[in-house]
């Protein structure tokens, strides 16, 4: 059975703006899935580790039969595809994939919590999803659109 999945896409190496619009296109093109929406994308200043770069940001929402873990996986291909390498927690990047929601399903594993547990408290993740979702559910806190507020103080510009 086939559910809806959130994506959150963020670079902010080499060529930031290219990553993210390929990463889009090797979504849309995963098995047993269909890209259904992508958000503009977005210049956002860094969370963590601040002397780096801005990051460009974007959401996009594909249907899949992919299951939880394999599309995690899928995901870090993907990464990996771009280059990315994991060397310290929230550092620059060519690349990161985060999976945000998958239908309305709560997961806590070692290695896949959902729905992703601060998507609601990032304004690069919550407005580019309330782009393209504001009336989408996280469960056990309302809508996305509800959420927008929260983020108001941190910085993010939408792309021309």
């Amino acid at each position: 059975m086939r559910q809806r999945a959130y994506i959150a896409l963020g670079a902010n190496l080499e060529d930031p703006e290219a990553h993210v619009s390929a990463a889009i296109d090797a979504l849309a093109k995963l098995p047993e899935s269909t890209l259904v929406a992508r958000s503009s994308l977005y210049r956002t200043a860094p969370v963590g580790l601040a002397a780096q770069p801005d990051f460009i940001n974007a959401v996009a929402a594909v249907d899949t039969g992919i299951a939880p873990d394999d599309l995690l996986e899928a995901l870090f291909a993907i990464e990996r595809q771009f280059g990315r390498v994991r060397h310290e927690k929230n550092g620059p990047r060519t690349l990161d994939l985060d999976l945000l929601l998958y239908g309305d399903q709560v997961i806590n594993t070692p290695h896949l919590h959902l729905p992703h547990p601060r998507l609601h408290l990032r304004a690069f993740v919550i407005v580019p999803l309330a782009e393209i979702a504001p009336d989408c559910r996280l469960p056990g806190r309302g809508t996305v659109a509800a959420w927008v507020p929260a983020t108001a103080n941190q910085g993010i510009a939408r792309l021309p």
